[in-house]
């Protein structure tokens, strides 16, 4: 009878590690509708970054600057798409996927609505050690066109030893 040794079962099976890291995070908003000039909210504020295989979680609390104070964002970057999750006082997702249009709900304190998202531009660089996303969209909702947005992220892994 042969003993099998699990001491030394999978040791050639890559594992699959979740990290879960603190990072800061220095995003740029941009929203433009025809007419009117440009709205800008820049900000700086901590969050985390999950990286399980292929996605990458990036997390953070809204603040009063936003005016989603009370509300967890989270982009998850799975492949070709990103996903934008809102919970709290507002609660929505939205799917970015370059050349692509998704459609979802957005939950405010005063309805839903439906939002259309036609993704324009997707690139990211982001790797265990933080990168950069940007993000160019229109966004329809209730199917008439209400402008262009874009979202500029950078990530910097926070200094652990401070």
């Amino acid at each position: 009878m042969n003993s099998f040794d699990w001491t030394s079962a999978g040791e050639d099976i890559p594992e699959l590690v979740e990290r879960k890291m603190p990072v800061l995070l220095f995003i740029q908003g941009e929203q433009y509708y025809d007419g009117v000039d440009p709205d800008s909210v820049e900000l700086m504020t901590e969050g985390t970054m999950e990286v399980e295989g292929d996605p990458y979680r990036l997390t953070y609390q809204e603040s009063e600057l936003t005016g989603m104070e009370g509300t967890t964002t989270t982009f998850e970057v799975r492949g070709p798409q990103v996903i934008l999750t809102r919970a709290g006082g507002v609660n929505s997702q939205m799917v970015f996927e370059e050349g692509q249009q998704h459609t979802s709900l957005y939950e405010t304190p005063y309805g839903e609505l439906s939002i259309d998202v036609q993704t324009s531009r997707l690139h990211h660089t982001l790797s265990e050690q933080g990168g950069k996303m940007e993000i160019h969209y229109s966004i329809a909702v209730e199917h008439t066109v209400a402008g262009r947005n874009t979202f500029k992220i950078r990530i910097r892994r926070k200094n652990e030893n401070r």
